[in-house]
């Protein structure tokens, strides 16, 4: 009856530590599975009645990442004075939009554990608004936040810019970021089978976006560059691609920073030709990719990586391909002799 939920003489509060302990039961598998059941269900009585200042922090990080989408129960949650800021944390990684909204309301508690910022920042159901509004937060008070890789970018970017205050309905650059990841969402399939989001127009040579990637790329365009820089940290591969070549070198640096880029992306990406340098520099320089024997060889072999970092790459590749890189017309002179001159080191020709 207990791990149902169903505990006569003990108060809400109590019964749901029962069944919060009952669900973590070893000696009986049937008992824990009620018991777990429960808890992914709580009865709405139960779960009110329980949610008071006695409840043990333990039992409230067991059951608040199942409510991190119910705005009204996580309004009570995350203001119950034993919560444990960790597990604030995991609520804002995984919580809906008004979830998010509430959580972001805490200032003193955000300061103080940064790591909410985080998970708040790389949570893409956070509005935009609000995501850099805590990040700024953060960056105004002098308190880094560890876990977001483009921190530095973000920190320059948000310094610049004016930052709204909260309101109750999404603002033009919450609808224009919701927009833009779902849009760039419908087009990974088409990334994966074509590879890139550019072709080589035959005519000039040069690289030339394709039509359907244009709809995203028309709404990148409208971000600040704040903006841009969170779209990268958190949305699809095809606007990656995009921000990657992106005009402003501070954006396109944030944009190979994110944790969600793929080995087959920093592939594809190591070989472009219209990409900055320090994004080039960014990939040969991450302990991420330094196994990728492919990354090595498109960095060697693309003209725009700078030089001292291609010629360092030269003694990692297979015979073979230095040979080939000391022949072709594709890559700069300087490379090509120093391809040739680490085949002479080698005694081959």
């Amino acid at each position: 009856m207990a791990a149902r939920g169903i505990a006569p003489g003990l108060k809400p509060f109590e019964a749901l530590t029962v069944v919060a302990l009952l669900s973590t039961s070893t000696d009986d598998a049937a008992l824990a599975k009620a018991a777990q059941e429960t808890l992914a269900k709580l009865p709405l009585p139960l779960l009110q009645g329980a949610l008071v200042p006695e409840l043990a922090a333990g039992v409230v990080d067991w059951i608040a990442p199942t409510y991190a989408h119910d705005a009204a129960l996580m309004e009570r949650i995350i203001n119950l004075p034993q919560i444990a800021p960790e597990t604030v944390a995991t609520i804002a990684s995984r919580c809906s939009e008004m979830v998010a909204e509430l959580v972001a309301t805490n200032e003193e508690r955000l300061l103080a554990n940064p790591v909410i910022i985080e998970k708040l920042y790389l949570n893409k159901n956070t509005r935009m608004s609000t995501a850099n509004r805590v990040l700024e937060l953060a960056v105004r008070n002098k308190v880094k936040v560890e876990g977001i890789p483009a921190y530095e970018e973000a920190a320059e970017a948000l310094a610049v810019e004016l930052i709204p205050e909260p309101s109750p309905e999404p603002t033009f650059s919450d609808v224009l970021f919701k927009e833009t990841t779902e849009l760039g969402a419908q087009l990974e399939a088409a990334l994966a089978v074509e590879g890139d989001t550019y072709e080589i127009d035959e005519a000039t040579g040069e690289a030339k976006l394709k039509t359907k990637f244009l709809p995203v790329h028309a709404r990148i365009a409208d971000m600040t560059m704040a903006e841009k820089i969170r779209t990268a940290m958190v949305g699809s591969a095809s606007e990656r691609a995009l921000l990657v070549r992106d005009p402003n070198k501070i954006v396109a640096r944030a944009a190979i920073k994110s944790p969600q880029i793929q080995e087959n992306e920093a592939v594809r990406i190591s070989a472009m030709r219209n990409v900055s340098d320090e994004v080039l520099m960014e990939i040969a320089r991450s302990a991420k990719w330094k196994s990728s024997y492919q990354i090595k060889l498109n960095l060697v072999q693309n003209p725009r990586t700078p030089m001292h970092v291609a010629t360092k790459l030269i003694p990692y590749l297979f015979e073979h391909d230095v040979k080939a890189i000391s022949k072709s017309k594709n890559v700069t002179g300087p490379i090509a002799t120093a391809a040739k001159q680490q085949l002479q080191r080698k005694g081959k020709k």
